[in-house]
């Protein structure tokens, strides 16, 4: 491994390094963190292995890349939901925001997987989650500012609707109870979070 890992500055190398860390994603995602090599992570990206370590120490330099990936997979729909919002109607954002951590969680299955168990074993996975949430949390309030919503305890507020969000996408896409109806639990959650923020 390279004691130095170098920052490409041409065209080919960004791109070099961009298709090694989207081979990483694709191998964390299809085989588990653990299952895939660097060796494999080179050969998917079209280099050789040297070139991998030219630009990254290890494969868990990669994989916290790949984590940029799936948090801007995961996360751009729903920070996008306030973009052409003009007025504030929870009855309509809800739904929406709701419909879009699902799809997001539904689409990155495989990944969301690979990362959520790391984050109990790699405290730099679980430390960029929490830096996410916060992340998450503060945009999307300053964005209810800016449309005229009360920023008191507002924090509060958005943090509780994503964690509601993301147990519902959790359970309907990765969990799914079969005792569980959850065209009612949808209902549930949508009734509370507009409640919460009227």
């Amino acid at each position: 491994m390279a004691d130095v890992v170098r920052e490409p500055k041409q065209k080919r190398s960004i791109e070099k390094k961009e298709r090694i860390i989207k081979a990483g994603y694709d191998l964390f995602a299809e085989k588990g963190y653990f299952c895939t090599n660097t060796a494999e992570i080179a050969k998917a990206a079209g280099v050789s292995t040297g070139i991998v370590y030219g630009y990254f120490h290890d494969k868990r330099d990669i994989l916290l890349e790949a984590l940029d990936i799936y948090i801007h997979a995961v996360f751009t729909p729903i920070l996008a939901l306030l973009d052409d919002v003009t007025e504030l109607d929870f009855e309509k954002i809800i739904p929406l925001a709701i419909d879009r951590g699902v799809q997001a969680h539904r689409d990155n299955k495989e990944m969301h997987n690979t990362l959520h168990s790391l984050s109990t074993q790699d405290e730099l996975v679980l430390e960029r989650f929490s830096e996410l949430e916060q992340e998450v949390t503060q945009t999307l309030s300053k964005k209810l500012v800016a449309l005229g919503y009360p920023s008191l305890h507002l924090y509060e507020k958005v943090h509780t609707a994503i964690s509601f969000v993301q147990s519902f996408a959790h359970e309907e896409v990765y969990d799914h109870h079969d005792y569980i109806d959850y065209d009612e639990m949808r209902r549930l959650v949508t009734v509370a979070l507009i409640d919460l923020f009227r």
